[in-house]
């Protein structure tokens, strides 16, 4: 399926990785990893939560991702053999609050808003974590709402999420183009009925899926262009 920007009424963004750059947990890393690449404990860190999230939506077992973030965080650290100790781990979690935002992020939602789209966020964050995003970011003014994980106690890629979300935004789910990072989650938003915006932020490869993006962007601006036509 090709994008069909004329079908669109919503706009739904992820958040990590898509809004905001997860990689930048490795500046308050470096304090603490010595002579460990904190870049590399950064991505060991992400990778690990997002698997606790894929495994407890298997087993259906739900913590918030915050939580999963700060079990995440601490195999990362053991497995590079960095002892830190339980105050220091909640500072370097904590910058999950503040992480930086990528520098596309407000102007190409203001672009999609003047355009007549609402924007809302689904993510498997954490109503908390969503929340000081929204403020850090500087987007609560453009964001018409947020849905989360603790919603409905299950993570993206589940279906469930997505549908939920188009629910509570109350636009039909066909009518939703959903934008993200990841390239475990664009698939999940297109399966449940979504069309699905890849926004390539880490250079990496789509899955082996018989699925394709209906569009793949390198920035909010090209989609403005698309919609703009």
């Amino acid at each position: 399926m090709s994008f069909d920007p004329d079908a669109v009424e919503t706009i739904a963004f992820d958040s990590y990785g898509t809004l905001v750059d997860v990689s930048g947990v490795a500046d308050p890393l470096s304090e603490y990893v010595d002579d460990h690449d904190p870049k590399l404990v950064a991505k060991l860190w992400r990778e690990r939560s997002l698997s606790y999230a894929m495994v407890g939506n298997a087993i259906e077992e739900y913590d918030s991702f915050y939580e999963m973030n700060r079990h995440a965080l601490q195999y990362a650290l053991e497995t590079a053999g960095i002892d830190v100790d339980e105050d220091e781990r909640e500072e370097i979690l904590a910058t999950y609050h503040e992480l930086p935002v990528f520098d596309d992020v407000r102007d190409g939602i203001e672009r999609l808003r003047d355009a007549g789209y609402d924007c809302y966020i689904v993510s498997n964050g954490s109503e908390d974590m969503l929340a000081s995003l929204l403020e850090h970011a500087d987007l609560g003014d453009l964001i018409e709402d947020t849905v989360s994980a603790d919603e409905i106690e299950q993570f993206k890629p589940r279906p469930e999420l997505y549908r939920h979300a188009a629910d509570r935004i109350g636009t039909p789910i066909e009518e939703i183009a959903f934008v993200a990072g990841g390239w475990w989650d664009v698939p999940g938003g297109i399966h449940a009925g979504m069309q699905g915006v890849w926004i390539n932020r880490q250079n990496t490869l789509w899955g082996p899926y018989e699925t394709d993006p209906d569009l793949t962007i390198e920035s909010f601006h090209d989609l403005a262009d698309e919609l703009e036509g």
